[in-house]
C-alpha cells in the first residue's frame, strides 16, 4: 500500500518511525517511546475514537503491517514490540468504545439452531439509514463513485480479516468458514475473487483500483469500519467476535447487493460493473445459512463461552455500519461530498 498522508501528530510520528531506522543511536531520544506517550495523550483527549482521523489512521497503518505492508517500510516493523504495544493501546480504546456503544439482545441457548435464530433476529432489526436503498433509488454518478471509493478501503482486500480466524477454529465451524472463504477468493479462479470483481467495478466507473489508492480521501469512520474487522480478526481472544461479524455480513448482504446492482444499472452501467454485486446476491443467499448455523452455531456449540462474543461481533458490525452510513448519507443529503478531498474522484 502506498504511504498515506498523516492526519495528526500520532500518525505523523508513526510514519516517520516506519520510514526510519530501527536502531536508535546511543544517547538519542527514542521516537517509539514518544509515540507511546503521544498515543496515550491522544486517546485521553479524543471525543470520539471512531471518528478520530489521527488515531484511526494510526491504527489502520499498524494493522496494515500484518497485511500487504506499506511502501518504503521494512518488514521487520510488523512484530516490533514497541509498535505492538502502541497498537494494543489503540485496540483497547476502540474495543472499549464499541462495547459501550453496543447493546446485546437476550442471548439464546448455545445450540446451533438457537444461535442462528438469534442472529437472524438481530440482523433483521431496522438499523437506521439504508445505503443500499439510497444507491438503488437516488444516488448520482458522483455519489456512486464515492460509494465505491468508501467501500474500497476494505473490499479490495475482501475476506482477509476474516481469514485470520481459520486456524483459531476447529471442526464444523472451521469447515464452514473455509467454505465461505473459498467462495470469497473465487474458488481458485483469480478473476472471480471478490476483491478482483470489485476492482473491475471500480475500473468500470473510471476509478483507480490500486489497493489503498484512496486512503487519503476517506473519513475516519471508513477507516474505523475496516479497523473493526482487523481488531477482531487479529486477536485470538476475539475469535467469537470475528465469526459474529462475518455472520452478520453474510446474513445482510444478499438483499443489499441486489439493490446496489439495481442502482448501478439505473445509471446505465453494464453487467461487468454490476458483477461484484450480482455475485453477492447469489453467493450470500447460500452463505447466510452456512454462516449462521454451521459457522457461528457450530462455534458456540463447541465452545459455549464464546456465545456473547459472537453476538457482540454481529452487533458491533451493525453499529459501525450505521455510523458510517449515517456519515455518508448526511453529507449527500446536505449536498456535499462524503470524502475528505474531491481529488479522490477521477477526471
Amino acid at each position: 500500500m502506498k504511504q498515506p498522508q498523516p492526519r495528526g501528530p500520532v500518525s505523523s510520528l508513526l510514519l516517520d518511525i516506519l520510514n526510519g531506522p530501527e536502531e536508535v543511536q546511543p544517547g538519542a531520544a527514542n521516537p517509539r517511546e514518544e509515540l507511546a506517550a503521544l498515543t496515550r495523550d491522544a486517546i485521553d483527549a479524543t471525543e470520539d475514537f471512531a471518528f478520530d482521523d489521527d488515531l484511526q489512521l494510526t491504527l489502520f497503518c499498524l494493522f496494515e503491517l500484518h497485511y500487504s505492508g506499506i511502501d518504503g517500510t521494512g518488514a521487520d516493523w510488523e512484530w516490533h514490540p514497541d509498535l505492538i504495544a502502541v497498537r494494543r493501546l489503540l485496540e483497547q480504546a476502540y474495543e472499549s468504545q464499541l462495547r459501550a456503544a453496543t447493546t446485546l439482545p437476550d442471548l439464546p441457548s448455545p445450540t446451533s439452531a438457537d444461535v442462528a435464530a438469534g442472529l437472524f433476529e438481530l440482523t433483521g432489526a431496522d438499523g437506521g439509514p439504508s445505503m443500499s436503498r439510497y444507491v438503488a433509488k437516488q444516488a448520482t454518478e458522483d455519489q456512486i463513485g464515492e460509494f465505491l471509493i468508501q467501500k474500497s478501503i476494505y473490499t479490495l482486500k475482501e475476506a482477509d480479516p476474516h481469514t485470520w480466524a481459520i486456524p483459531r477454529l476447529t471442526g464444523r465451524a472451521k469447515a464452514a468458514l473455509v467454505e465461505i472463504q473459498a467462495d470469497e477468493y473465487g474458488g481458485g479462479a483469480p478473476d472471480r475473487m471478490h476483491a478482483a470483481l470489485y476492482a473491475q467495478s471500480m475500473r468500470g466507473v473510471g476509478l483507480n483500483d490500486s489497493y489503498g489508492y484512496y486512503l487519503d480521501t476517506v473519513p475516519a469512520i471508513t477507516l474505523a469500519s475496516s479497523n473493526l474487522m482487523s481488531l477482531f480478526g487479529l486477536n485470538r481472544r476475539l475469535r467469537g467476535a470475528i465469526v459474529g461479524h462475518l455472520a452478520a455480513y453474510e446474513m445482510t448482504s444478499s438483499l443489499a447487493n441486489r439493490m446496489y446492482a439495481r442502482g448501478f444499472r439505473r445509471l446505465g452501467y453494464d453487467d461487468a460493473v454490476a458483477a461484484y454485486f450480482d455475485e453477492h446476491v447469489e453467493a450470500d443467499a447460500v452463505h447466510e445459512q452456512i454462516a449462521s448455523r454451521d459457522m457461528a452455531g457450530g462455534l458456540v456449540e463447541s465452545d459455549p463461552e464464546l456465545l456473547e462474543d459472537v453476538f457482540f461481533g454481529a452487533a458491533a458490525a451493525a453499529v459501525v455500519d450505521t455510523w458510517m452510513t449515517g456519515f455518508i448519507l448526511d453529507a449527500w443529503n446536505a449536498g456535499t461530498s462524503s470524502l475528505t478531498s474531491s481529488a479522490a474522484v477521477p477526471a
